[in-house]
């Protein structure tokens, strides 16, 4: 299996894609946003509330990560993910635009909304979302200053999987870029 090469410049561009999609999805009728394609399925607005949920397990321990870190002294590096860590975020990227297998969620990540949204809980999921998915791209920006390829962080799933704060942000993005192809997919079969 080729290596997994992470750089900061990739997951800026990823991101910026990932976020600037998320804001077009604002435009759609609230009918579109808040019908599930089945009766088991998420919405759009949950989908994007499980990315807000999911993130939030991980801001205080990147800020750590980032607190800690001392001032990067050479160029920015290519980081190569370790073997599991690889595997954990090869497992979460979509493939050829589609997700390589469904996964249960935990009940910690599932997003519980109301059944009729108003336009204002609406709006307010969407701004979780930019501020959340904004620090993390201010985080990316701010370890570039870093040395944060041996800053280790745990996934929100506990220390049974850590990543170094590279690793992280990737699996992160990783994670959204699949939910991203779950959104596809439900608006594809609701019109």
């Amino acid at each position: 299996m080729p290596p997994l090469l992470i750089t900061s410049e990739n997951q800026i561009q990823r991101l910026n894609l990932l976020m600037k999609t998320i804001d077009q999805l604002q435009g759609l009728d609230i009918s579109k946003l808040n019908t599930p394609p089945t009766p088991k399925a998420w919405s759009v607005l949950e989908i994007i509330e499980h990315l807000s949920i999911a993130y939030t397990f991980y801001v205080e321990k990147i800020d750590a990560a980032l607190a800690k870190s001392t001032e990067r002294t050479t160029e920015n590096e290519v980081l190569k993910a370790r073997a599991w860590q690889k595997i954990i975020i090869r497992g979460q990227r979509p493939k050829e635009g589609k997700r390589k297998w469904k996964m249960k969620t935990l009940r910690k990540f599932e997003p519980v909304f109301p059944n009729n949204l108003s336009q204002e809980q609406i709006n307010e999921t969407f701004e979780k979302f930019n501020q959340l998915y904004g620090h993390l791209k201010q985080s990316i920006l701010i370890s570039r200053q870093k040395e944060v390829s041996k800053t280790k962080v745990s996934s929100a799933i506990g220390p049974i999987v850590t990543f170094y704060l590279p690793e992280c942000f990737e699996f992160l993005l990783s994670h959204a870029e699949r939910h991203l192809v779950q959104i596809k997919e439900t608006l594809d079969s609701l019109s």
